[in-house]
């Protein structure tokens, strides 16, 4: 493809990437960390109820287009990359600039050569154990939502609209991986509660003893019920006809958000804490 051509689309992309920054920043006033005077289990228990909304109201948004195949080939844009890769890595470098990236739970999908911020940024790492505030499991989660959930609440076709597409998996993507990263304060908080539960198993490095100390089967089963029921009440599409007594329509199927949370989003959440804790004592 011409250098010239490219150019083009990338300035087609620019208004998005500005509006994505936008985003971020009115967003990222209203979300934690603000916890550092008050961190326990059940302030971070606020913050991933909040998440929900986030996940479910982003997940709403991309429904609104089908599910665009060629935005996800790598051939389209003649530089090697996808349209949705393309826009996440020049988001990324943007959101960077200005700061983001800093918190443990921000995570990139491409972190190699990031450029640093801009303005000076208030770190809030030392909330975490900081050999153990790097991990990520970006990777598991941008291969699951391509390949097996994006294509459980789109329906199939192609309407052309690539840039708003991309843009709208991307605020999918990152409240996903927010929601997930925050595993890191779950299992600094359990950590610090009970050390003495959880240090045998982190001296010997037991995987299996530390999820099954992280996991709570009662809990993930009310997390699923009440993002199902957020769906549902979120997503479903409200008439003023009062002779309508059809079917209540939805944006998105409900139950794809409980199976997200159920496949995806606690394994993953534990995997990270797991991760954690197996660095805790480092």
């Amino acid at each position: 493809m011409p250098a010239t051509m490219l150019e083009i689309k990338t300035k087609a992309f620019l208004p998005l990437l500005i509006q994505h920054l936008f985003l971020y920043h009115s967003l990222s006033s209203q979300l934690p960390i603000s916890m550092a005077n008050k961190f326990t289990l059940d302030s971070v228990r606020d913050a991933l109820i909040r998440e929900e909304d986030s996940i479910v109201f982003s997940l709403i948004e991309r429904a609104r287009f089908p599910y665009n195949a060629p935005a996800y080939d790598s051939s389209f844009l003649g530089n090697g990359f996808s349209i949705a890769e393309f826009y996440v890595r020049g988001t990324e470098s943007l959101q960077a600039k200005i700061g983001r990236y800093q918190k443990p739970e921000d995570v990139p999908f491409f972190p190699n050569d990031l450029p640093s911020p801009l303005p000076p940024t208030k770190n809030s790492q030392e909330l975490l154990y900081p050999a153990s505030s790097s991990v990520s499991v970006n990777e598991a989660i941008w291969k699951f939502y391509f390949t097996e959930l994006l294509p459980l609440f789109t329906t199939k076709g192609d309407d052309g609209n690539y840039a708003s597409t991309v843009a709208s998996d991307f605020v999918c993507l990152q409240a996903i991986s927010r929601r997930i990263h925050y595993g890191k304060y779950v299992a600094e908080v359990k950590f610090t509660d009970a050390p003495q539960d959880y240090s045998p198993a982190i001296s010997s490095k037991d995987r299996d003893r530390l999820m099954n100390l992280l996991t709570f089967v009662a809990v993930e089963e009310a997390v699923k019920k009440r993002v199902e029921k957020k769906a549902r009440l979120f997503s479903q599409n409200v008439t003023l006809d009062e002779n309508d007594s059809g079917k209540t329509q939805y944006k998105i199927n409900p139950l794809v958000v409980s199976h997200l949370y159920d496949k995806w989003v606690m394994p993953l959440t534990k995997l990270v804490e797991v991760e954690y804790l197996l660095l805790r004592l480092s």
